[in-house]
């Protein structure tokens, strides 16, 4: 009896593993028997697993599991960067050996492009125009295309519908991870956005716990660190700007805040605040007295550091601070009268 219960749990054994062999055969199977050829770009320092789900994405293999285990099983396999023609009917081993071999179309320029933190999305766009053959008009209205945002929401685990919001001025403004990038020379729009987006993600994902315990969401959070990028210039104002950020939106204040003025009636901090914009009633203005809560989005794209002040504000009771504009030295208050007798002496 026992025998016969071997036997057959030997032979269930013996049938997943002819089931599994059959179904990774096939899923190396070319995913069409049409010869028809598609452009496939790998940018550099690309990893393995994102070329992976590009080819998926492409619809160029049948199966990203089987894929990277068979790239995975070859770990002297090298996939190199490049823009390839790449044939339909071909198998994944061979859309594989074709990357790993370099066979491309032609050796397209590459350019290091350098974002910097603290900076807007229009000022990246402007960037952007002086790199590639793509304008800074097209760039906006490329990244504020509901239908192209909505493909983001999809792929990208950081990103929600807050993004849709009609009165957002930019809607991927906070999300563009500021660093130093290498871009192939004619890559589109998509793919410059896709990069930095990816890159936001790699940053991100170690903090989803702390993000998750914060209680804001992500858009919030970096709206958060977007002001604080833009008010202070060191990591212990930072910490200290948090800390006043939440101590107001907990009593309720309007968060009085000059930086997300300027971003809301659209100019550069080096010019001057009428007293009407000041008072203008936008999505952005928190020194309208009546603006209770944070701005409809970020107002530049800030610095891990920031960010890291977001999730971990000091531990302090400051309710105002001022910043001397010719130093960028903050000074933190716990009382409105000392908050205005600074100003004074500031000359501000």
């Amino acid at each position: 009896m026992k025998n016969k219960k071997v036997l057959g749990f030997s032979g269930v054994l013996i049938a997943i593993v002819i089931g599994v062999v059959i179904y990774g055969f096939m899923s190396l199977k070319p995913v069409s028997k049409s010869p028809s050829e598609v452009t496939f770009s790998v940018q550099p320092n690309t990893s393995k697993i994102d070329i992976v789900k590009n080819l998926k994405k492409a619809g160029l293999i049948r199966s990203e599991i089987i894929t990277l285990a068979y790239v995975f099983f070859q770990p002297n396999i090298n996939l190199q960067a490049g823009d390839y023609t790449i044939n339909k009917s071909s198998s994944t081993m061979d859309i594989i050996n074709q990357i790993a071999d370099g066979r491309i179309i032609d050796v397209v320029p590459t350019v290091r492009v350098t974002f910097v933190e603290g900076k807007r999305l229009v000022d990246y766009a402007e960037l952007i125009g002086n790199y590639f053959d793509v304008t800074a008009e097209e760039f906006i209205e490329k990244t504020s295309d509901k239908e192209f945002l909505k493909e983001l929401i999809d792929d990208y685990w950081f990103l929600d519908e807050s993004i849709l919001n009609e009165e957002i001025y930019y809607p991927l403004e906070g999300y563009l991870a500021p660093d130093t990038y290498e871009f192939y020379q004619n890559s589109s729009v998509e793919q410059i956005v896709r990069k930095l987006l990816s890159s936001l993600d790699k940053k991100l994902s170690p903090l989803k716990d702390d993000i998750q315990e914060n209680g804001t969401s992500v858009h919030e959070l970096l709206t958060i660190a977007s002001i604080i990028e833009k008010e202070a210039i060191n990591k212990n104002d930072r910490a200290k700007v948090s800390q006043v950020i939440y101590t107001r939106l907990e009593k309720k204040m309007s968060l009085g805040m000059d930086v997300t003025t300027y971003y809301g009636a659209k100019k550069d901090m080096k010019e001057y605040l009428t007293w009407a914009e000041t008072r203008e009633k936008n999505a952005y203005n928190t020194r309208n007295t009546d603006f209770i809560g944070l701005p409809v989005s970020s107002i530049c794209n800030p610095s891990m550091e920031s960010i890291n002040a977001a999730l971990n504000p000091s531990d302090t009771e400051y309710v105002y601070f001022v910043a001397d504009v010719d130093t960028g030295e903050v000074f933190f208050f716990n009382t409105y009268d000392e908050f205005a007798e600074k100003k004074t002496e500031l000359g501000l």
